[in-house]
């Protein structure tokens, strides 16, 4: 065996000896809970309050074209009732004194009907469809960035789960190269620089798995921040479950502009919105027509004193009176030739003057009849109605002249509608830069893929000749260094390049409107 053979033996197993004893990166924990990409929309699409603030425009929207709807064919409705309280005293109404000697309780109810047609109210069903419209493409648009907003962070987190994955092959690398540089010093091989630059090395490395580490938790925490639930687990035990393969894309450019004038959900909300203003111009030119108002009614009312002594004082000194007159045309009967009024049972001559209205014999008091009665008649509140006739009118008005008021709303209606129509030819260019720029960039990524491939692969064959030459000691320690921190790089850069096309893919994706794969 020669001198250097022995020495490489010697080295080798030194570096295996070392290597054992030297702290290896931790491994990955095995995740107990995966979430897969469809998972984490299905997700995001119950629990984002973003999202889900812009799911809450749905119902008004809605409710909007219903009561436009209701107010141009059905009246209105209403019912009304009160209860009230009237105290004794004088009332003043128009110059007139209105005396009260007792105080009172009152009650009443209505039912009204009033419909309005006009050309305002024709118009607003269309105006509130065309807004609920523009609505619903905003909660379609809303989705549609959700959906992309997710798919970019979880291909966001399985990029840092891979960067971590690299930062510990790295420090494997640099564990192992700090056990061969210590070997190769206890043979006399190397120099304590060599030991102490792996040493630095391989702290270097430490710290860069940490920082990754701590990068892939952070892409871990906004991903379910996103969707807009808490963490299911411990950090370390959640894991993402979905891989993509790389494919040539094979997508046409003319097709993807195509789908995306028809499907972008950001043009088609424009071009609702631009819908919604063109119904409100004619809805602001429909105020020049009449306006026909129908009402009906029905009343009713109780009122009921509360002091029935009241009543009974009035009722007696109205009967007292009655009677007095009905003695003195008794007695002015009398005197006629004959005694009476010829043809006339009893010649006209009433012969109970007080029993005929109402009092009793001693004619100081109502017969208790009465008294029922009058306390019958009282006793209302507040439910013994007394109706009103029926009412009903019809009204057409027709504005002559509001101070332009009309002419003002259609002009600021019509610049609004103006502005939108700009607004859709902007967005439209918008799309088709978007997705021209993305499918550009697609197609930069996918081979860019290539590339890094190609640069990982070669950055490993210079590893391996630069740990071949140092463990035969014609190599030095700054060249395994050198070549650890190339390797490095070249596999961060492939897998950023993976990443960076499926994320291409994702926006591309997003501009056109629509799923590609």
């Amino acid at each position: 065996m020669t001198r250097w053979s022995f020495v490489t033996l010697a080295i080798l197993a030194g570096t295996s000896s070392l290597a054992a004893q030297d702290p290896q990166p931790p491994a990955r924990p095995t995740p107990t809970v995966t979430v897969s990409l469809a998972e984490a929309l299905s997700q995001a699409q119950r629990n984002s309050p973003l999202y889900r603030q812009t799911l809450n425009d749905a119902s008004a929207a809605h409710w909007g074209v219903r009561n436009a709807t209701a107010n141009a064919l059905f009246p209105q409705l209403s019912v009304n009732g009160d209860l009230g309280y009237t105290g004794s005293g004088a009332n003043q109404f128009s110059g007139t004194r209105f005396d009260q000697s007792s105080p009172s309780l009152s009650s009443g109810y209505g039912i009204n009907l009033q419909w309005q047609v006009s050309g305002t109210t024709l118009s607003a069903p269309g105006q509130q469809r065309a807004t609920a419209k523009a609505v619903d493409e905003d909660i379609s648009g809303a989705l549609s960035q959700l959906h992309y907003d997710i798919a970019f962070q979880y291909l966001t987190t399985l990029q840092a789960t891979a960067q971590s994955d690299v930062a510990r092959q790295q420090v494997t690398r640099n564990s192992d190269f700090l056990a061969l540089a210590q070997a190769r010093y206890q043979v006399g091989q190397a120099t304590i620089i060599d030991v102490k630059q792996a040493q630095v090395l391989k702290g270097q490395a430490d710290v860069a798995l940490l920082r990754a580490i701590q990068a892939e938790n952070e892409a871990k925490l906004e991903l379910f921040r996103r969707i807009g639930v808490n963490l299911p687990a411990e950090i370390d035990q959640v894991g993402l479950s979905d891989s993509f393969p790389v494919t040539e894309p094979a997508w046409k450019l003319d097709q993807l502009l195509g789908m995306a004038a028809e499907q972008n959900p950001a043009l088609r909300a424009v071009r609702a919105r631009e819908a919604a203003a063109t119904s409100t111009v004619r809805g602001q030119k429909s105020r020049y027509l009449p306006t026909l108002t129908l009402q009906a009614g029905w009343q009713a009312f109780t009122q009921e004193f509360t002091n029935e002594n009241v009543l009974f004082g009035s009722a007696l000194a109205s009967a007292q009176g009655n009677v007095s007159n009905c003695e003195f045309q008794n007695d002015l009967i009398r005197t006629l030739p004959g005694g009476g009024i010829p043809g006339r049972p009893n010649g006209g001559i009433i012969g109970d003057c007080r029993g005929q209205f109402g009092l009793d014999a001693t004619g100081s008091a109502l017969q208790p009849g009465v008294v029922s009665a009058i306390r019958s008649q009282n006793n209302v509140f507040p439910f013994n109605f007394t109706k009103q006739p029926f009412s009903a009118g019809i009204r057409i008005s027709l504005p002559i002249f509001d101070g332009f008021n009309r002419d003002l709303s259609i002009a600021q209606a019509r610049n609004t509608q103006q502005d939108l129509e700009e607004g859709v030819r902007a967005q439209a260019l918008r799309v088709r830069t978007d997705v021209h720029a993305r499918y550009l960039g697609l197609q930069t990524n996918y081979k860019a893929i290539a590339v890094q491939q190609a640069n990982r692969e070669a950055a490993r064959d210079q590893l391996q000749l630069a740990q071949d030459r140092y463990r035969l000691g014609s190599g030095s320690a700054l060249e395994v260094s050198d070549a650890q921190n190339a390797v490095q790089k070249a596999e961060g850069d492939y897998v950023n390049a993976i990443y960076d096309y499926h994320k291409a893919i994702a926006a591309l994706e997003f501009a056109v409107g629509r799923p590609l794969r």
